[in-house]
């Protein structure tokens, strides 16, 4: 399985930050030229019917070498990173039977991955690491889990001895950004259902996620000279304080996990004129998640009320659901995957994803797709980290679930 490790290096020396400000598809043009690069890949390994469209997006087969009806089903992962942090000239570093210690990972910035920080760390003594230099995120989310599927398919193929049905290969674009599904061709796919290689350390195993939406709230004011501002001026950075002082300050991302919700105040801009706040609402329950967003227009009454008509503008949009309700009536697909977790020696961690993938998505368009873990860490930074075995028994479980679907 060491190709594995050698792909995924590889693989984060491309930028392909995804950029939500932009109207392209794909948004960056540093997707596209992984994409062609993975496109040439499948091919030279064998996989069959590979196709890259111009949006960015790539299918692949490996056909079945068994008569039986054995289900078809895929992977899925994709090809963007964060836009939260660097993606350019990624520099992984290679922390062998790591100590326990604190890692420097750039010693002329003092930027240190620490177990005081970082806890889990422990669980790895004696374990080879890959980290960052500390001047970019590393890329495991989801380059881990695009190498891990390749992986998986070149083994199969070098090993037509073991059996197995169609399973289909998909990479997407901008996962990063909420557009990873916007595009994908789920007819065209061929799949029954699918499982996203999205995951975080090794066990997770995934089939609830959030409800999702954004709002935008802009606040107008009116600006005129502080001398003579007396009952003219409206301020309208302070009314956007009052806006964030009337959500409850314990709902937020810093304050919340397991099922507990939030309201996420991503980014706010502004001067005295007028003043835009950006922000994400999350809720596994969906009457919990409307009541969030109701609150959020209440809010906007009560202050257009206090100062005027169109003080306040608010534009709210859901971006995903849910899966739990389409994965539930077909609820061996996560079973199968604990039982092959449990067969390769890795300890399956059933819990809910605090956000979305694309897998949320393709659920509602009928493909059903619970989420695997790739075994990374601190991803969207510089302190992001992946123990190399974890991703060696990604490929595992992935190869182990393709053999108990053989059998069925």
């Amino acid at each position: 399985m060491a190709n594995v490790v050698e792909r995924f290096i590889k693989y984060v020396q491309y930028d392909t930050r995804s950029d939500e400000e932009s109207n392209t598809v794909p948004t960056t043009k540093g997707q596209l030229v992984l994409a062609e690069v993975i496109a040439d890949e499948l091919k030279e390994i064998g996989l069959t019917d590979v196709i890259l469209d111009e949006k960015g997006y790539i299918y692949a087969t490996l056909p079945a070498n068994i008569k039986s009806e054995a289900p078809t089903f895929g992977f899925i992962a994709h090809l963007d990173t964060s836009p939260d942090m660097s993606g350019t000239k990624v520099n992984p570093q290679i922390v062998e039977n790591y100590n326990g210690e604190d890692i420097i990972l750039n010693k002329e910035k003092n930027i240190i991955l620490s177990p005081k920080d970082f806890p889990e760390l422990k669980d790895y003594i004696g374990v080879t690491l890959i980290t960052t230099d500390g001047t970019t995120l590393l890329g495991a989310d989801d380059k881990a889990g695009v190498a891990e599927i390749i992986t998986a398919m070149e083994y199969l193929i070098q090993h037509p001895e073991l059996p197995h049905g169609t399973i289909k290969i998909g990479f997407t674009p901008d996962e990063e950004v909420g557009r990873g599904a916007d595009y994908f061709d789920v007819k065209g796919f061929g799949a029954e259902f699918a499982y996203t290689v999205d995951g975080g350390p090794i066990g997770e195993l995934e089939y609830e996620n959030f409800n999702a939406a954004a709002a935008k709230i802009v606040i107008n004011g009116r600006n005129v000279h502080p001398g003579t501002a007396k009952n003219k001026m409206v301020n309208s950075i302070l009314i956007a304080n009052q806006y964030i002082s009337l959500l409850p300050e314990n709902e937020t991302p810093a304050h919340t996990d397991g099922y507990e919700g939030f309201y996420h105040l991503n980014n706010m801009s502004g001067d005295v004129e007028q003043t835009t706040l950006h922000y994400i609402i999350r809720d596994f329950d969906k009457i919990l998640f409307e009541q969030r967003k109701e609150k959020m227009q209440r809010i906007a009454e009560t202050l257009n009320e206090k100062y005027g008509e169109n003080t306040i503008t608010i534009a709210m949009e859901d971006q995903y659901f849910n899966m739990k309700e389409k994965i539930e009536p077909v609820k061996y697909t996560v079973d199968t995957v604990a039982q092959a977790m449990e067969e390769v020696g890795v300890k399956p961690i059933i819990k809910p994803i605090r956000g979305g993938t694309d897998g949320a998505r393709l659920s509602y368009m009928g493909l059903p797709t619970p989420n695997i873990f790739t075994g990374g860490h601190n991803y969207h930074g510089k302190y992001e980290y992946i123990p190399t075995f974890a991703m060696e028994k990604a490929v595992e479980v992935i190869l182990k679930i393709v053999e108990l679907y053989s059998k069925k």
